[in-house]
């Protein structure tokens, strides 16, 4: 068997426009839903309690089945099994679209994440392999990041005018066309190397690795609702890590894992998984306590909060595609994400000073550095998350990175909201009790927000120091001519046979 490179396609940018539209339904189906859910919950008559359950159960079934997804389709085909789960996800929504009652909009989730487990990546192993010379490597991965991390903001923009405008069910309905354009122009345009690796499915990697990364996101969806030291809370933790524990173990022992240790052990890979899960952390929270600050603080309706996003949105998606991508092409990638991550530290900082009479240019100004810094950051470090890895692997190394993102997120809404209202709530007791004003409590609100904005700077330094620490890729002046090369190993190598 010999290696080459995959020959430029002249379909690949258009096929990058629908694996880009594939990742945004992804990332926006989450923050639709988490502005829609009030009216869903109006319209349905479920409870209180029922209600963490419809954003848990999507969390659950994509956090706990990305592995497997990654592994599938390095195994049947990574296409197919895109287009199947666009298909699938498709179904999924338009069922939650229709929902009659709590339990169907539940099972509706459900099947969302399972197919999102599926498609995300999928996504990202058919752009690692279709596009493998530096400079258009780094262009391609700027997009996929900007959509990645801006498809957030985005959500609740749209969120909040389909709900105020139209009906909560279009937050589930409009996802439906974004799936048909991306099966339709998949189809034409998107190819696979043709690889499949041919391997009996790991079936105790499997229910290890879904039932300990289920054990974490449920712990902390429980952190949110019951507290850090609810016996729920720590007991999910704890199953979650040794169930994880156990999978690491397992791994290193079948002949065919469904996560070979050896994705882990490249440094460049490890860095880009942790930074990212870092960085998420911060990102995932600041999306929510924002949220909290612009409709209960400042008092603007969903739709102004969604609008309010826009300068982070933007920022985000020039970061990625007009200052990462043109730099990871030129330089080696530490000093691009080290920067990228501290220039975000530096807008949550500006975050954490503000107040309740801050004006918009003041937390326009905030949204714009985080959204710069942390866009730029995310190019090189979506593209090293498939560093050097074997073809046969892709989909798995693109699975582990979704894990993070997956991971770092549900830590971030649970750590920083629960941090946030614990700080506030302190401070209300301490400045007049239940007797507080009005103005006292905001005062409360904006002291639990910057506790949390100073918690989510710690974690983008981090994000930083573990970039500076591990990262050790060249800049990509060439080709390499192997999969074993130590350098800038911009290119995948396809086995021809």
């Amino acid at each position: 068997m010999s290696t080459r490179h995959i020959a430029p396609d002249s379909q690949r940018w258009k096929a990058l426009l629908f694996i880009s539209i594939a990742q945004l339904m992804v990332v926006l189906d989450g923050a639709v839903m988490n502005i829609a859910l009030p009216s869903a919950q109006q319209a349905l008559h479920f409870t209180d309690g029922s209600r963490q359950w419809v954003v848990t159960a999507y969390g659950l079934a994509f956090g706990g089945l990305l592995l497997v997804g990654g592994r599938v389709g390095d195994m049947v085909g990574r296409k197919r099994v895109f287009l199947f789960a666009l298909a699938g996800f498709a179904i999924a929504s338009a069922i939650g679209g229709v929902a009659v009652n709590g339990g169907m909009l539940l099972i509706a989730r459900a099947l969302q994440g399972v197919f999102a487990a599926l498609l995300a990546p999928a996504a990202l192993s058919l752009l690692s392999l279709s596009f493998t010379q530096p400079r258009e490597r780094a262009k391609a991965f700027g997009v996929f990041a900007a959509v990645s991390i801006a498809g957030g903001a985005v959500g609740l923009i749209a969120g909040g005018l389909l709900t105020e405008y139209l009906n909560w069910r279009f937050a589930m309905f409009i996802l439906v066309p974004i799936a048909v354009i991306g099966i339709l122009g998949a189809m034409a345009t998107v190819h696979d190397n043709g690889e499949r690796h041919r391997s009996r499915l790991d079936i105790p990697g499997v229910l290890l690795a879904s039932l300990g990364f289920v054990g974490l996101v449920y712990g902390f969806s429980a952190a949110e609702s019951h507290g850090w030291s609810a016996p729920l809370t720590i007991g999910s933790f704890v199953v979650g890590v040794l169930l994880l524990a156990a999978f690491v173990v397992v791994e290193s022992r079948v002949r065919a894992p469904l996560l070979p240790l050896r994705v882990l052990n490249e440094r460049n890979r490890a860095a880009a998984y942790l930074s990212v899960a870092f960085a998420l952390v911060s990102m995932f929270g600041m999306f929510l306590l924002l949220s909290y600050y612009f409709q209960q603080v400042k008092g603007w309706s969903p739709v102004m909060a969604g609008l309010a996003f826009m300068p982070m949105a933007v920022l985000q998606a020039f970061g990625a595609t007009q200052v990462g991508a043109r730099l990871a092409h030129r330089i080696a990638p530490r000093p691009i994400m080290v920067g990228g991550y501290l220039v975000g530290a530096v807008g949550l900082v500006l975050l954490a000073l503000l107040d309740a009479d801050s004006g918009f240019l003041e937390i326009a100004i905030a949204e714009a550095v985080i959204g710069i810094g942390i866009g730029t950051a995310f190019t090189p470090a979506m593209s090293m998350s498939t560093h050097g890895v074997d073809p046969k692997d892709v989909g798995v190394a693109s699975a582990t990175i979704s894990s993070s993102q997956q991971v770092g997120g549900s830590i971030g809404v649970a750590l920083l909201n629960t941090v946030a209202t614990s700080s506030a709530a302190s401070y209300v007791v301490t400045h007049g009790g239940t007797a507080a004003t009005i103005q006292v409590r905001n005062q409360a609100l904006m002291h639990g927000y910057s506790a949390a904005y100073w918690l989510a700077t710690a974690f983008v330094v981090a994000a930083a120091l573990v970039s500076a620490i591990l990262v050790n890729a060249g800049a990509p002046k060439h080709l390499p001519t192997s999969a074993a090369d130590d350098g800038a190993r911009d290119a995948v190598p396809v086995p021809v046979h």
